[in-house]
C-alpha cells in the first residue's frame, strides 16, 4: 500500500492505494479551507507528516493524517484540526516557523526526526525532535548575494523555494533560493555556500540519489543542472529540453541516471491553469532529452506543471497536475491514472509526497 499527500490551495488530499492497481484508491480531505504550500513526510516515521501553509504557518500530524496540530510560535501552544481547526491541549514547539509562509520541507533520510522548514522571507528552521522545538539556522541572508534576490510578482521579498538533505551527509544541506541562488551548507548552517559555478539562480526543486554520492538535480526557472560534487560545481545538460522552464524533478530511485523533469515556456503557462502548456521530459545518461507525449500523463495546452514524488521503488514515480493524479511503474515510459475522484481542473497542485 501506499499513501500519496496532495497539497491544493485549499486543503490536503491523504490518498492511500495500490500503485498496481490504480483504480482502487480512496481520499481523505483534511485542513480544509486553509491554503496550503508544501508537504512533507519520511518513510521511516510514516505517522508524522508536515505541512506547510501561507497564511497559518505550520501543521503536523502524528497520526498519518487523521488529525492535525498547528505549531505556535509563542506560547508553546498547538490547535489540532480534523479537516478544519479546533482547540487542543499544548505541545512543546519553542521556535516554530508559525509567523511566515512556510514555503517548504524535507525530513532527513537519516534521521525522520530531523525536519526543516523553509519560509518567506527566506528563513531556514531545524527541529531535532520531529517539531517539538525549532532552532533557526543564521548567516542565510548574510550572503553577499542576498540583496540581489527577489520573487518577481512580491518583488519585495523572496522565499526558501526547496530543501534537501546529502543522503551520505547528514549536517549538508541544499537550499534553493526563489529567485536568487542555490546555496548549501556543508556544516549544518555554521556556514554557507552560494553560487557555485555552473549552478541556476530561480531554484523550483532539487533533488538527490541515495546510490550516488554527490549527486544533486536542480529544476528552475533559468534551465536544468547537475551536480556530482555534492554542488560544489554544476553542469547545465540542455540538449532536447525545448521547454526551459523546469518546475519539479525526480530521479529514477533505481538508477541515478534517469531522470524525469516537468517544464514550460515560462511561469505564465506553467502555472497559470488557463494558460497552461506543460511538458514532461526523461533523460537516460548521456542521451538527449526526450520529451514523453502520449504515455497516459496528459501534458501540452491546458495543463499546468506536473509535481512528482517517488516512494523509492525503482522506477514508481507520482505526479500530479490539474488534469489529476497519475502513476508510473517504468520511469514514464507509461501512465495510469489514479482513481482519487476529486476535480482538479483549474487548480494547481502545490505540493506532493509519497509514502509506501
Amino acid at each position: 500500500m501506499a499513501t500519496v499527500l496532495v497539497a491544493l490551495d485549499d486543503r490536503l488530499l491523504v490518498c492511500t492505494g495500490d500503485s498496481a492497481d490504480p483504480a482502487r484508491w480512496t481520499v481523505t480531505p483534511r485542513l480544509e479551507g486553509i491554503n496550503l504550500e508544501c508537504v512533507a513526510a519520511s518513510p521511516d516515521a510514516p505517522e508524522r507528516l508536515f505541512v506547510g501553509t501561507v497564511d497559518h504557518g505550520l501543521f503536523r500530524s502524528a497520526d498519518g493524517g487523521e488529525t492535525f496540530a498547528r505549531l505556535e510560535t509563542e506560547g508553546s501552544a498547538a490547535v489540532a484540526a480534523t479537516g478544519r481547526t479546533s482547540t487542543n491541549e499544548a505541545h512543546g514547539s519553542d521556535v516554530a516557523p508559525q509567523t511566515d509562509r512556510v514555503m517548504s520541507l524535507t525530513v532527513s533520510p537519516h534521521d525522520p526526526r530531523v525536519v526543516y522548514a523553509g519560509t518567506e522571507p527566506s528563513r531556514i528552521y531545524r527541529s531535532p525532535d520531529g517539531g517539538d522545538s525549532w532552532t533557526r539556522l543564521e548567516g542565510l541572508t548574510d550572503l553577499p548575494s542576498a540583496d540581489e534576490w527577489s520573487f518577481p510578482p512580491r518583488p519585495d521579498t523572496h522565499h526558501v523555494r526547496w530543501l534537501a538533505v546529502d543522503p551520505f551527509a547528514p549536517d549538508r544541506l541544499y537550499v534553493g533560493i526563489e529567485a536568487g541562488a542555490f546555496v548549501y551548507t556543508p556544516d549544518g548552517g555554521e556556514t554557507w555556500r552560494e553560487r557555485p559555478d555552473g549552478s541556476r539562480r530561480d531554484n523550483h526543486s532539487l533533488a538527490t540519489h541515495p546510490d550516488r554520492e554527490g549527486r544533486v538535480y536542480a529544476a528552475a526557472g533559468d534551465g536544468y543542472a547537475e551536480s556530482d560534487d555534492g554542488g560544489r560545481s554544476w553542469r547545465r545538460p540542455q540538449d532536447g529540453l525545448a521547454h526551459r522552464y523546469c518546475w519539479s524533478v525526480v530521479p529514477d530511485p533505481g538508477d541515478p541516471e534517469r531522470v524525469l523533469v516537468s517544464s514550460a515556456h515560462g511561469a505564465w503557462s506553467a502555472h497559470d491553469a488557463n494558460r497552461a502548456d506543460s511538458y514532461v521530459y526523461r533523460r537516460d545518461g548521456g542521451e538527449a532529452w526526450d520529451r514523453l507525449d502520449g504515455r497516459g500523463l496528459p501534458t501540452g495546452e491546458g495543463v499546468v506543471r506536473a509535481t512528482f514524488a517517488t516512494t523509492g521503488e525503482s522506477g514508481v514515480v507520482f505526479a500530479v497536475t490539474n488534469r489529476g493524479l497519475f502513476v508510473t511503474r517504468d520511469f514514464g515510459d507509461s501512465w495510469d491514472r489514479i482513481g482519487i475522484e476529486q476535480r482538479l481542473e483549474g487548480r494547481t497542485p502545490r505540493g506532493l509526497a509519497a509514502l509506501s
